[in-house]
């Protein structure tokens, strides 16, 4: 170390400091090296200052070169190339594992703040996130915050993979479904969670209702109608209507809000709406004023009535002709049996983490019922959420939507950007891209993708213009090609640009195989998991299948030597919890019980 410093010394040490990266971002890193291990040494030789002087400016610039945007870009697209335009390994550890997932643990559940450190660490991943596929040795994991879209074709394992999340839920599950093959799969196992509850209002399966619902309920409030029949009016209108769709749309849910408000003063029920609506006479007309005029907080709704009532044939037609839709599940007796059973306690529901089935079919015209209570348990969710630490429920509420599209089209566009943060979790499936623009519309349809947190595609349909969109999302990578002569011998070689997924493979996917888009990642090919191929699953279904075999069984000769006053099967009788839960029981006439099923066939030893 020298005592004394020279301006050749300093003017060197600096020439040696800027010639690093100069000489760097020319290519020669060997030689960059070279020189910042050499003006490191000059440095220590004048003096330690220096030294770390140098060091602290090359530390300043090398911070600058790896953040600016040039740098992140220039790695990005080495990082693209090398990896042949999928996520790599190290991508899918570092935002798309289970590690990833545990470092907002504090954030998604808000009951884990206050603890010691490593408690969020030892949090169930699936408690945190949902698995959309596995890769290699590693899961990709979805927070628990985000949307899962779920597409793909008829047939494709859409179901086997929503029965998983109903499973895996760590709290209350509301699940849509046009077959009970979801109920069927999952409710025995459900049932060591908490209660089972079935809406089926279109009689899918001989399945009985064990909670009803009315469009009616709540409707005392003006909000809650104004609520209740945008739900319906949306649910009974296709949004691929042109010409004055919307206005008409907008005029009738100011005159069924104005209905069901006045129906809900008043006592009455659906059937009187229906005759509101399908006969418009002075008399039909002061019925309603009087009703309304009982709130004072309806006052508003009172011109929207009689301008309902006294406007011109036309516009009556039109805006009855709008409503009519979504009050055509009033011809199904099933669908009318269905409002008048014990509505369910939310509140309750989500703190007993229980299950809800509902069940429709498209062909008994009851999406605007199940969209309407659909709607009603999110938003009184979001209500309950609002006075949790956090503003979230804690655990979350999932809404695992089978088929959406044709039984429940609740207004995914701006669910999707708000739930996720209250603690309501949401997995749609679909059929295709082009069901999702068809429902919602243009806009609305492209606000669900984009504010998806996740889409999960499976075997794909042979829609050209979808197929081109998942293809163009997928990205583009470098492919080498090769100019041979006459003789096939290879003279030069050149690069490309090609589709990372092309069509054609989206079209091919193997069972099993999904393509997930998640945020912060780029595309990866995986395998999913079908409920049947789980252990749970299958050694509830031997359960049952052995309870079955019990039940059917002659009872044993009292005569007989292996008899015993304990050997006979009990019979089954079906009871009505205080939550509107059908059970089945197992035990003798003296009323105790020895076990308890959530549903005909189930065993109830589903506990986890």
């Amino acid at each position: 170390m020298s005592t004394t410093i020279t301006l050749a010394e300093l003017a060197l040490t600096g020439v040696g400091t800027a010639a690093v990266p100069v000489v760097w971002k020319k290519g020669d890193h060997t030689l960059s090296a070279a020189c910042a291990a050499g003006t490191a040494a000059l440095g220590w030789h004048i003096h330690p200052v220096v030294d770390a002087a140098v060091l602290a400016a090359s530390g300043v610039y090398g911070y600058h070169w790896w953040q600016h945007t040039a740098g992140q870009v220039t790695r990005a697209g080495r990082r693209l190339r090398r990896n042949h335009g999928v996520a790599s390994t190290w991508d899918v550890v570092r935002r798309g594992s289970w590690l990833a997932a545990h470092r907002r643990a504090a954030v998604i559940r808000p009951s884990l703040v206050g603890g010691p450190p490593w408690r969020r660490w030892t949090v169930p991943t699936r408690e945190l996130a949902v698995p959309l596929c596995r890769t290699g040795w590693w899961r990709v994991w979805s927070s628990i915050e985000l949307v899962v879209l779920k597409i793909g074709a008829p047939r494709s394992g859409k179901s086997g993979s929503l029965a998983c999340d109903i499973l895996d839920a760590p709290g209350a599950v509301v699940a849509t479904s046009t077959r009970t093959d979801l109920h069927a799969t999952t409710a025995g196992l459900r049932a060591g969670r908490g209660p089972i509850a079935v809406f089926n209002p279109s009689g899918l399966g001989d399945l009985a209702s064990t909670v009803g619902f009315s469009p009616l309920l709540g409707c005392t409030d003006p909000a809650v109608a104004a609520y209740r029949a945008a739900d319906l009016i949306a649910a009974g209108s296709r949004a691929g209507d042109h010409g004055d769709r919307a206005h008409w749309e907008s005029q009738a849910r100011r005159v069924l809000t104005a209905l069901l408000h006045a129906a809900a003063l008043g006592n009455r029920d659906m059937t009187t709406v229906a005759r509101w609506v399908a006969t418009q006479t002075d008399t039909t007309r002061d019925e309603v004023v009087a009703l309304l005029k009982q709130s004072p907080a309806a006052a508003g709704y009172v011109p929207d009535a009689r301008q309902f009532f006294t406007t011109n044939d036309r516009t009556r037609t039109s805006i009855t002709s709008t409503i009519s839709p979504c009050l055509t599940w009033l011809t199904s007796p099933a669908a009318v049996a269905a409002t008048t059973g014990p509505p369910l306690d939310i509140a309750t529901f989500v703190r007993q983490g229980g299950s809800l089935y509902l069940l429709g079919s498209e062909e008994a015209h009851t999406a605007p019922l199940v969209a309407a209570l659909t709607g009603h348990l999110a938003r009184e969710a979001r209500r309950i959420a609002a006075t949790c630490p956090g503003g979230r429920l804690d655990p979350p509420l999932t809404l695992v939507l089978d088929e959406a599209a044709l039984i429940c089209p609740v207004p995914l566009d701006r669910w999707s950007a708000d739930m996720g943060g209250r603690g309501v979790h949401i997995i749609a499936a679909f059929q295709s891209r082009a069901q999702i623009l068809g429902r919602w519309g243009e806009t609305a349809g492209r606000a669900i993708l984009g504010n998806a947190g996740a889409i999960v595609l499976f075997t794909q349909g042979h829609d050209a213009d979808d197929l081109a969109h998942w293809a163009k999302l997928a990205g583009e990578r470098d492919e080498t090609t090769a100019t041979r002569n006459a003789t096939g011998e290879a003279v030069s070689h050149g690069e490309r640009k090609t589709s990372v997924l092309s069509p054609a493979q989206l079209i091919t996917l193997r069972p099993g195989r999904v393509v997930v888009f998640r945020a912060g990642l780029h595309p990866v090919l995986g395998r999913t998991r079908m409920a049947w191929t789980r252990a749970d699953v299958r050694a509830h279904k031997r359960a049952t299948a052995r309870a079955a075999q019990q039940d059917t069984q002659p009872p044993t000769s009292p005569t007989s030597p292996t008899s015993s006053p304990t050997s006979a099967v009990p019979p089954t009788r079906w009871m009505v919890n205080t939550h509107g839960v059908a059970q089945a029981t197992k035990g003798h006439t003296n009323g105790r019980t020895n076990g308890t099923h959530p549903h005909p066939g189930g065993s109830g030893h589903g506990r986890r």
